[in-house]
């Protein structure tokens, strides 16, 4: 009897960097390893979108078009090259407009795309529509998404088989062209019983003739136990990644599936053991000088109680790093739950983890509710669509005050195209203030990218990959290991690099970044000053008030920007600026001394 063929999508090159590296591994680095994938006789892989379009202007002073191109051209034409979208987010965190969704496809099209893979992380059907029409209509195929997670313990009424029913059926109902069914996962919370049933379900609704795959992470430690269940219940495709990039906060890697399946029924595409190793050799090869975060490595316990999605996890600690309070971390994964309970059980998958997770740290540093981030505040408030449930009533009056908005049930694409912000007229606008082309890509850079694209296209973007790095760990003896250290000398801090050599050890130092360290407790010099410092670390993004310029209580005299969010720092007071303390662009520490009043 003949085996079932079973198509494997490798991640390693959008998934595995976004969950491992938090998407910043610099193209000429692993190009190598796509080769030696091909070898091994790969010939399905996701190759961009989701947070690896926007992470490539970010941090890596790179173009995420001309890497799709480069990709295409070395793969060939026949390779089905996949990226992922958000559905009217497309590969933003905010909701777009018509005019930005129909750009996306056109040129996601233009660069190489054969699939977009298309969510809601609310399963709301209303925001696939329009993206998968016209994902449709540039030639592209579509994969629509149910978007799975598992609830905290005690927390009923969605994310159960009988709720992803619901939303394969309102697919169906509205008549959303699509050409395979992903049911996806980015936390790997969902148990192995859960995801039998489920693909049971979809595989009596749908028929036989339906592509359906699972996407999950191994973050939970459950996910080859669920894509097992998800054979058996009658899926045709899975995903996988390679190692480095694989386990962990990442998908199961392509070796664990093999030997987990070995004696079955079914074929993982044909690859051959031998060269799926020689392939994950030249991978290591590849990123042997990255930094790998010891949390992308684990399998994290607490997260059935918090959802953080693998891809998202790793970016945050990434963050936090940057930051100086990765200490924080368990106690934002803790908060995430209560989080999680009172947001009306959005799956927890960007833009909503991130959402979840900018609320919960907010919640550990300010207090429990005491600010109301943006982006989960909106998402409350209905500005991104229908949560599967409603949410805690007294979360959204506080949402309602904090944002002054008022809840709302109108479609969100209506809301964005009224948005001026939001149209292209407005980006093309802001090239041309610049000086800068006005070609489609840019447009989509800066739709997609806003201050930061227009950085990236002037050359002024930083370079942000970590290599080397090292938790600061010592060697047998006392000595330094090899890796880069922090160091400050005569108050001067500076980034030093030890390198093994044979017979001697090589120190490389160069000046650090300017960070403010001052404490909470330290005051001006100023007689009768008033301090404002710090809630949290982050970095000077926006100075909006000057030496002598008089301010109210609870005006904005500065903006941090921290965990993706823009922190607002008020005067605490009625009085007149006497000092700021840093310039834009600095690193603070929580309680750095930012400005003084008098």
């Amino acid at each position: 009897m003949a085996k079932r063929y079973i198509d494997v999508m490798d991640t390693s090159f959008r998934d595995g960097f976004q969950s491992v590296f938090g998407g910043r591994v610099l193209m000429e680095d692993f190009f190598p390893a796509v080769e030696a994938a091909l070898e091994a006789g790969i010939t399905h892989f996701e190759f961009g979108g989701g947070a690896r379009f926007q992470s490539l202007f970010f941090y890596l002073r790179e173009n995420a078009f001309e890497m799709m191109d480069r990709f295409r051209q070395m793969v060939g034409p026949k390779v089905n090259l996949q990226v992922l979208a958000r559905g009217i987010n497309t590969v933003m965190l905010d909701t777009g407009s018509r005019e930005t969704i129909d750009l996306f496809a056109r040129l996601f099209a233009r660069h190489g795309t054969t699939t977009v893979r298309n969510f809601d992380a609310l399963n709301d059907v209303r925001n696939l529509r329009y993206s998968a029409d016209r994902i449709v209509h540039y030639g592209m195929k579509h994969e629509v998404v149910v978007t799975m997670m598992d609830l905290p313990p005690g927390c009923h009424g969605a994310h159960d088989v009988s709720f992803y029913e619901k939303v394969l059926r309102s697919i169906l109902d509205g008549g959303i062209p699509f050409d395979s069914v992903a049911f996806k996962d980015a936390s790997g919370t969902s148990h192995p019983d859960k995801v039998f049933e489920t693909f049971r379900m979809a595989r009596r609704l749908l028929g036989e003739g339906v592509h359906l795959r699972l996407h999950t992470h191994e973050t939970a430690g459950v996910s080859v136990a669920c894509y097992l269940a998800a054979l058996e219940g009658g899926a045709n495709g899975i995903d996988l990644a390679a190692a480095p990039v694989s386990g962990g906060t990442s998908q199961p890697d392509i070796l664990t599936m093999m030997h987990a399946l070995k004696g079955t029924d079914y074929d993982l595409g044909g690859l051959d053991l031998h060269k799926v190793r020689k392939y994950e050799k030249r991978f290591k090869e590849c990123l042997r000088e990255y930094f790998l975060p010891p949390e992308a490595t684990r399998v994290n316990p607490i997260i059935p109680f918090a959802p953080m999605p693998g891809g998202a996890l790793t970016a945050n600690t990434q963050m936090m790093r940057d930051n100086g309070d990765l200490d924080k971390f368990d106690d934002v994964i803790e908060a995430m739950t209560e989080v999680v309970e009172k947001g009306g059980y959005g799956t927890s998958v960007t833009p909503v983890s991130q959402f979840y997770w900018q609320q919960a740290y907010a919640n550990t540093v300010f207090g429990p509710w005491k600010r109301i981030t943006p982006g989960y505040g909106r998402m409350v408030l209905g500005y991104f669509g229908r949560t599967p449930v409603p949410p805690d009533p007294e979360i959204v009056r506080l949402a309602s005050e904090s944002l002054g908005l008022e809840p709302t049930e109108e479609d969100p694409l209506d809301i964005a195209d009224r948005d001026e912000r939001k149209s292209i007229a407005h980006f093309e606008e802001m090239l041309r203030a610049e000086g800068l082309e006005t070609s489609e890509e840019n447009l989509f850079i800066v739709a997609a990218c806003g201050e930061k694209g227009i950085a990236y296209l002037k050359g002024e973007s930083p370079l942000m990959v970590r290599k080397g790095e090292s938790e600061q760990q010592t060697a047998k003896g006392g000595e330094p290991m090899s890796g880069k250290y922090t160091v400050v000398v005569d108050g001067k801090r500076y980034e030093v690099e030890v390198i093994e050599e044979e017979g001697a050890d090589r120190i490389a130092a160069r000046p650090a970044p300017e960070r403010y360290e001052a404490r909470a407790d330290q005051k001006s010099e100023a007689p009768g000053a008033v301090p404002i410092h710090a809630q949290t670390p982050g970095k000077v993004w926006k100075i909006l008030k000057s030496p002598g310029d008089t301010v109210e209580a609870g005006e904005t005299v500065m903006i941090l920007e921290a965990m993706k969010m823009e922190i607002e720092v008020a005067a605490p007071v009625q009085g007149r600026i006497a000092t700021i303390e840093v310039k834009e662009g600095d690193q603070v520490e929580e309680g750095g001394l930012l400005a003084t009043l008098e």
